[in-house]
């Protein structure tokens, strides 16, 4: 338990510094700190980090395990939200789309990837997530993003252009190296393998340190006729999915300990600021997934510190 307050401490207080950064400093240079340290970020620490932790990974327990238990934890919140949202509350198919995806798809690249390795001690969990995201969940989403734009008349980019640029973005092709080298099991001369090392693990501190700072001045819940929705995306975000996790872990893949730890507290972490860009491109409704992207930000890491309490890893 040690452990895992330590690695908290450590993601809160860099979180931390970010928020008091965006407050303190002017904002004009606050803005171009953000604008500055994303595409690096993006194309250049992200990628040569995924490259690191997949060469090092063991694909078997990855493909055989976590995988698995993303993909079956992202289509359990995916149905919990749709059914509230379409029976209940009455939305249309479009709302209902964004809502699903803002309640479902997780912040494993900038949130999950810290929290794995320090308070899980392996990065496994969040690398998993990410590979069903990227792969399955977010091509599945935006092809029903695009029907959805279509049936409303809206001018929007072509899908299968869409898909691919989703699909073969920098993570990917990071994460496609990676799988590479593992599966022949090579590794580049030190030389060049330490500085890719450098690099990669530079992405932790920095993505933790944008996260704080974006976090500064948010404004929820401006759309009171949306709380009912946000409410419900936010209870299956930071409830049902992590005690669906629990139990398919458990239950139906047999994990415990600190394996079953790093699968709840992924299905608990906040929503991808992703699905915010991909409603935005398709002109969908997008202030429910500002909303749920700030309020799961909020909670996550109290409620993944209930979860480490409660299951003691």
């Amino acid at each position: 338990m040690e452990g895992v307050l330590l690695g908290f401490g450590i993601v809160l207080v860099i979180i931390g510094v970010g928020l008091l950064s965006a407050a303190l400093l002017p904002r004009d240079t606050a803005v171009q700190m953000q604008r500055g340290l994303t595409p690096a970020i993006y194309y250049v620490t992200n990628p040569l980090l995924m490259v690191v932790l997949l060469a090092e990974a063991d694909l078997a327990v990855l493909v055989g395990t976590f995988v698995p238990v993303a993909l079956v934890v992202a289509g359990v919140g995916a149905a919990a939200y749709a059914v509230v949202s379409w029976l209940v509350l009455h939305r249309p198919l479009a709302q209902t789309a964004v809502g699903s995806m803002a309640s479902t798809y997780l912040n494993a690249g900038n949130i999950g990837l810290p929290i794995a390795i320090y308070a899980v001690g392996t990065p496994a969990p969040a690398v998993a997530v990410l590979m069903a995201q990227l792969l399955v969940v977010a091509p599945l989403y935006l092809t029903l993003f695009g029907w959805c734009s279509r049936q409303a008349g809206s001018a929007q980019p072509r899908l299968w252009r869409t898909i691919i640029r989703s699909v073969a973005n920098p993570v990917t092709v990071g994460a496609v190296v990676g799988v590479a080298m593992a599966l022949i099991d090579w590794t580049p001369p030190e030389i060049l393998w330490t500085p890719v090392d450098m690099l990669g693990h530079a992405s932790i501190p920095l993505l933790l340190l944008l996260f704080g700072m974006s976090l500064y001045g948010q404004r929820p819940l401006q759309d009171r006729a949306l709380v009912p929705d946000i409410v419900w995306g936010s209870v299956v975000k930071l409830a049902v999915m992590p005690a669906a996790a629990w139990a398919i872990g458990r239950f139906v893949f047999g994990l415990s300990g600190a394996e079953l730890f790093g699968v709840v507290a992924m299905a608990a972490l906040p929503t991808a600021q992703n699905v915010y860009l991909f409603s935005s491109q398709f002109k969908l409704p997008n202030l429910l997934v500002r909303d749920i992207v700030f309020t799961s930000a909020v909670l996550s890491l109290p409620v993944i510190l209930v979860v480490a309490v409660l299951l003691g890893p």
